[in-house]
């Protein structure tokens, strides 16, 4: 498309036909993606493309739009190109430092929330946090918790501190691989979502995986070795009746209850996603 008089609905829609082609996207998630795009170029709400689609961008707005869409047509994941990502009803910035949030990882966050009291105090430690959802999601939801989430990389724990900063949760960051900095602290819940992708798994070179941390997707030959480490160190630091809370791969749950029974958990359950698949996990501390 070379008019120089283009409109805006002329170049969402050709983005999209674009996107669907190169991607394998639906028509509707092309849509959504060419005006994620745009509505960032523009430094508009995705609605004001919609109120002014007769509208002509100025030559340096299509340029941009067209840059930034040739880079996701290569396969740069929208969440990377604009920097932000929704999860649970907030904006989160993210970069090529943390993984995406996901949808699926919400159902972590409900499960743990229907756990912590609303008007206690609650010791909450969250393991490996990129971003920060899990973490500034339950302090938002769970004001009166005291919130603790650790990881190993500072950049990653730039993101989160400055997503806790601006959405105004109180949330404790620290640098830890794993367990290794909480110098024998224990908590009322440990939650995580860690690497579970098995090693060398076709999915890490197709899609937005691709440009994410390999950290923070795979872990071992058979994708549990961060989830091993986690059940089987977590008695040092979670209290009588505590819970234990994990995110894992389609395929692991059966694994991830023999884990947590081997290593005494009671009142083990696991749920499902909205797709059906079995994806967190929980056991709780018998005494």
């Amino acid at each position: 498309m070379n008019s120089e008089a283009v409109t805006v609905a002329a170049l969402l829609g050709d983005a999209a036909q674009r996107l669907a082609t190169a991607l394998g996207l639906d028509s509707r998630t092309a849509r959504i993606e060419a005006r994620a795009l745009a509505a960032h170029v523009l430094k508009v709400e995705p609605v004001w493309l919609l109120a002014h689609d007769t509208d002509i961008p100025n030559a340096a707005g299509r340029a941009d739009f067209r840059g930034l869409l040739e880079r996701r047509l290569a396969g740069e994941p929208i969440a990377y190109l604009t920097g932000w990502r929704e999860f649970y009803g907030h904006a989160l910035r993210v970069t090529p430092d943390v993984l995406i949030p996901r949808p699926e990882t919400e159902l972590l966050v409900e499960r743990a929330l229907a756990r912590i009291p609303l008007n206690t105090g609650y010791d909450v430690l969250e393991l490996g946090c990129g971003s920060g959802c899990i973490a500034i999601s339950l302090a938002l939801e769970r004001p009166r918790a005291r919130i603790t989430a650790i990881d190993c990389s500072a950049a990653a724990l730039d993101i989160a501190r400055g997503n806790a900063d601006r959405l105004h949760a109180s949330v404790e960051f620290l640098t830890s691989h794993w367990y290794s900095g909480l110098d024998g602290r224990q908590f009322d819940m440990i939650v995580a979502n860690p690497p579970y992708v098995v090693s060398d798994d076709w999915h890490l070179a197709q899609g937005d995986v691709r440009y994410e941390p390999l950290g923070a997707l795979a872990s071992g030959i058979d994708g549990l070795d961060a989830l091993r480490l986690i059940v089987e160190g977590a008695h040092l630091y979670l209290r009588p009746q505590a819970y234990l809370l994990l995110e894992h791969g389609y395929d692991q749950a059966e694994a991830v209850r023999a884990l947590l029974a081997s290593a005494g958990m009671a009142s083990i359950e696991t749920w499902p996603d909205m797709a059906g698949v079995q994806r967190v996990s929980c056991g709780k501390v018998s005494a």
